[in-house]
């Protein structure tokens, strides 16, 4: 009998067949998100008692899901953050938990700066006063020439830091685990945490969700900041407060932010969809045609691998 399959996420093989074809060359059975959208953790419980992977998105896949997988063998995580999967239940299964490290860090690399560049020229707010035919000119910051701060220096920092030399920015990083010699080479110096947060004009996270990092950014943080600066997630949801973000905004501590990523999606503070200052994405730094391709052939791989390893 042929494994079963199931695989979340929505863009998997949209805009090329390759992910799917390479699952169906090795005779895998293919069960694809019935829904359209991020799965509840009902319909996963559902849907994965007879699975024996899974290629999944930002779907939950807890402990309560995974006590229900009673054939998996594989996780292939189609992206980087691991935060929706209780990987020590899945460790203590023997299920692996493979990611697509790198598939999208250029794509989410550009979503960050384009963020910066959009809150720091309220590009939203003259783009919504010109639809009015009010043609008001707004007073804007400048990103050229001003001091980007990276609070984690992975793949995608290192992205954002590559694109911050065409604005001719100073470079800070803060990062648990340093890099010392692409620092060097690149111009980046390592600070503490609070500098980072002190001095940048720019703020972008990169960190992973995890007990430590979560909440990160808080109201202290915010108090810290200078009142121009702009502060963009394209990492997890949960790294920022999002009562204190919402108070930061609505007092203008802060000039403004660009946020991909929620605790809940959409979020569940509403009064923040109220807020000109803030630009919102859906989740979507990672959706662009390359970056999608990357990602459902590199999980397709990861899974067909881990299977044949399995086997020997």
């Amino acid at each position: 009998m042929a494994r079963k399959i199931l695989v979340t996420p929505r863009s998997f093989g949209q805009n090329s067949s390759a992910p799917l074809d390479l699952l169906k060359e090795q005779g895998f059975d293919v069960v694809l998100n019935p829904h359209g959208r991020i799965l509840t953790k009902e319909e996963m419980i559902s849907l994965i008692s007879e699975i024996d992977g899974v290629i999944i998105g930002v779907d939950p896949l807890d402990k309560e899901v995974l006590q229900h997988a009673r054939k998996l063998k594989v996780i292939s995580k189609y992206g980087v953050g691991t935060d929706n999967i209780d990987l020590e239940f899945a460790g203590e299964l023997g299920i692996p938990v493979t990611t697509t490290v790198g598939a999208n860090k250029e794509a989410v690399a550009d979503f960050a700066f384009a963020l910066m560049l959009g809150v720091a020229r309220k590009l939203t707010m003259i783009d919504q006063e010109c639809r009015k035919l009010n043609w008001v000119k707004l007073t804007t910051v400048d990103m050229w020439n001003s001091t980007l701060g990276l609070i984690g220096l992975g793949n995608i920092g290192k992205g954002v830091a590559r694109r911050a030399k065409g604005f001719n920015m100073k470079v800070l990083a803060y990062d648990t685990v340093t890099d010392e010699e692409y620092a060097a080479d690149n111009r980046i110096e390592y600070v503490s945490f609070e500098r980072v947060i002190q001095e940048s004009d720019f703020i972008s996270l990169h960190l992973p969700l995890i007990p430590a990092t979560r909440h990160i950014i808080g109201r202290r943080q915010f108090e810290m900041m200078k009142k121009t600066a702009v502060l963009v997630n394209t990492a997890r949801g949960g790294l920022i407060d999002e009562e204190a973000l919402y108070w930061a905004l609505k007092e203008n501590k802060i000039w403004g932010a660009g946020i991909d990523v929620f605790e809940q999606e959409p979020p569940a503070k509403s009064e923040l969809l109220e807020l000109a200052q803030l630009i919102i994405g859906s989740h979507c730094a990672a959706s662009t045609l390359d970056a999608i391709d990357n990602m459902g052939i590199m999980a397709s791989a990861n899974l067909i691998e881990t299977f044949a390893k399995e086997a020997m």
